[in-house]
């Protein structure tokens, strides 16, 4: 059966407003790829439930939705506050401690026992994205006094954010390894690691991932100006990555936010991994049936920058209008891919010195081959995933069909840029299953008469190598 779809995928945020698994199958009707699971919200019970549903629906409909796990890092929050809200005045002094107490309009409490050790006199501590803005003025071992340079409301629970401090805490905490075990014994395709600041934070969850013997495919979260100073090795060490807008817009200016969207963008393309643009994309849907016009904008945006993934956040995990924020952000995306043909053919110059540069020249040549004779289609075939990761950096205007016998690769993959699955374990030659290959995506509606496709394959078929042989061929009956 054929279905439509957009080449830039949609993650949605799992929550009380879609848990339920005739909610999930409303969401995925509606064009979702990837559902998250925020470990910062939630209990392993809860999130199990979920991984269920989302696991029986992709048998019943025959998709390939994956599931993203999200560690929450070492989250700093503001500890309980009397009245669940005081207003601290511009100017005034305010006391945080270490200490567990209710917090009043005087002092507040951390949850961040090392806030104390970690932060220096001179330094700006923001509260609640940066709504309120604190100076370090003097500190002990447990408490910090701060000058309140913009004031306002401080409520239970609420994110602190350092931008000038060299946070101690390691990136994957006490909560966040339980969280790690959980979703690996669940088999999730996706991790995502919060407050990255080196690439070591990565290969530190990918030692703990291969102890495990597990093979998830590891997101590094980019919310801290330290992460983009090392953004070229994080690249590097990790599978992945999430342009995390919300805590790094408040470290770093708001203003620079829209550039280093734009840089990382760009370097994930030419290394062929995938980018994810999150937070905020259609804020105002969680209590409106329709985005702004900046919101809108915004989404095209980042579909014009080439982002493999947007991701949805409060807007489906709380808003009042999960089905319909979906279906708003797929039509976007789909006038976008339609309309703007800059969005196509990228990073076809394959760096000479790399140790795949032949297969990488392969895939390269048939996105360009695909590009000059208009080709419906580019079809790979793949066991680790890799054919499928540097066709969809190339960002062809062509549908990217990927058939393979790994079957949790598939649920992987759905995360990629243009990137649809077929199971196929039928490895007999590659005559025959070049013949295997365009039934199925002619009985499936993807390819009619007419059309020319372009299949990529290693020969011998057999041995599953890296793809080293590419026909052009063209559908006649």
């Amino acid at each position: 059966m054929s279905f439509s779809f957009n080449k830039t995928k949609i993650i949605a945020t799992v929550g009380p407003a879609c848990n339920k698994k005739e909610q999930l199958w409303q969401l995925i009707q509606a064009g979702v790829d990837v559902f998250r699971l925020n470990f910062s919200h939630g209990t392993q019970k809860g999130h199990q439930e979920v991984i269920k549903y989302i696991r029986e629906l992709n048998e019943t409909h025959q998709r390939n939705i994956c599931i993203l796990q999200d560690l929450q890092g070492p989250k700093i929050r503001t500890g309980e506050v009397e009245n669940n809200g005081v207003e601290v005045q511009t100017g005034q002094k305010l006391f945080i401690t270490t200490e567990d107490k209710v917090g009043t309009k005087k002092e507040i409490s951390t949850t961040y026992k090392a806030l104390s050790k970690d932060v220096k006199i001179g330094e700006t501590i923001l509260i609640d994205d940066g709504k309120i803005e604190l100076k370090v003025v003097n500190k002990n071992a447990i408490k910090i006094e701060t000058e309140v340079v913009y004031g306002g409301i401080i409520r239970t629970r609420k994110g602190i954010n350092l931008p000038n401090t060299e946070v101690s805490s390691p990136s994957l905490t006490e909560k966040d390894t339980s969280d790690l075990l959980f979703g690996l014994e669940h088999d999730v395709e996706w991790i995502a690691l919060s407050f990255v600041r080196t690439a070591t934070d990565i290969l530190l969850l990918r030692h703990i991932v291969q102890q495990k013997g597990k093979k998830p495919r590891i997101i590094a979260k980019v919310e801290k100006p330290e992460a983009l100073d090392n953004i070229d090795a994080i690249i590097e060490a990790a599978d992945g990555i999430m342009v995390a807008r919300g805590d790094l817009g408040v470290e770093v200016f708001a203003e620079e936010v829209p550039f280093y969207q734009k840089m990382i963008v760009e370097k994930c393309k030419k290394a062929a991994k995938p980018v994810i643009i999150a937070t905020q994309m259609m804020e105002s849907m969680i209590t409106s049936p329709r985005p702004t016009r900046a919101e809108t904008n915004d989404i095209a945006n980042a579909v014009v920058d080439g982002a493999d993934a947007l991701m949805l956040s409060a807007e489906t995990a709380t808003g009042q209008f999960p089905e319909m924020v979906i279906k708003s952000m797929s039509r976007t995306i789909q006038m976008v891919e339609e309309k703007i043909a800059s969005i196509y053919h990228q990073n076809l110059a394959i760096d000479a010195k790399s140790r795949t540069f032949y297969s990488d020249s392969l895939v390269a040549a048939a996105c360009t081959l695909a590009k000059q004779t208009d080709a419906k289609a580019i079809v790979g075939m793949t066991s680790s995933g890799y054919t499928a990761f540097r066709t969809a950096s190339h960002r062809p205007e062509a549908h990217i069909f990927i058939f393979t016998s790994n079957r949790p690769l598939m649920n992987t993959l759905n995360l990629l840029w243009g990137v649809r699955c077929f199971f196929y374990d039928r490895f007999v030659s590659t005559d025959d299953t070049f013949q295997d290959i365009q039934k199925i995506l002619v009985q499936t509606g993807h390819l009619v008469k007419g059309d020319v496709f372009i299949k990529m394959a290693s020969m011998p078929i057999a041995k599953k190598q890296r793809t080293n042989a590419l026909k052009i061929s063209m559908v006649e009956d």
